[in-house]
């Protein structure tokens, strides 16, 4: 068993291209990270069957709840979503921490703008995505952010610190000043 933290981590961050519009993204906290965590990747479009590039998806409030659609195709994709979400979160054995991509449909975990229509322009509200929103109802207490909060460095701080406590490394009580680095000693560099 190893005494690295474990990461679910967003795929587009740096693991594949596999946003939207094709588009690759690279990210110096994940590549910094890599020695000192096990990162688990994950693509929720593209798991429950979305090509890459693909049509833009968004969140629509519908009367009878909140919508996942891809408006150039008219697909309701929500319950592929719901589905997938689910059976991937219960089939982790251990968890430390999610960084997820900011502002998507499915992985954004906040002020991800929710529509009335598909065709508006303005969104009525904003919220965390499909696949984000399931990692906080099922893993209310595991550390969960975006990539653009960790460029924030009191939050990346407060992030590596949980990651670190959940996983039980001595020493993190405080912070990453003080305590034993033997496990996963890369990581205590990264808040600082």
């Amino acid at each position: 068993m190893t005494c690295k933290p474990i990461i679910v981590v967003s795929r587009c961050l740096g693991f594949a291209v596999c946003r939207w519009n094709g588009a690759a993204i690279e990210n110096r906290l994940v590549k910094d990270l890599a020695n000192s965590v096990e990162f688990i990747t994950v693509c929720p479009e593209c798991e429950i069957g979305l090509g890459v590039p693909r049509p833009p998806i968004l969140m629509v409030q519908k009367d009878s709840g909140l919508a996942l659609v891809q408006p150039a195709t008219g697909v309701d994709l929500t319950g592929r979503m719901v589905a997938f979400s689910y059976n991937f979160l219960d089939s982790l054995d251990r968890v430390d921490g999610f960084l997820l991509k900011r502002k998507s449909p499915s992985c954004g975990v906040a002020n991800v703008p929710i529509f009335a229509d598909p065709d508006d322009e303005q969104p009525i509200e904003k919220g965390p995505g499909f696949f984000a929103r399931a990692v906080l109802e099922r893993f209310p207490d595991i550390p969960i952010e975006d990539e653009s909060c960790l460029e924030d460095l009191s939050r990346r701080e407060k992030w590596l610190t949980a990651v670190a406590k959940g996983r039980g490394i001595p020493g993190t009580q405080s912070g990453f000043s003080e305590g034993n680095r033997d496990c996963a000693p890369g990581i205590y560099g990264l808040a600082e």
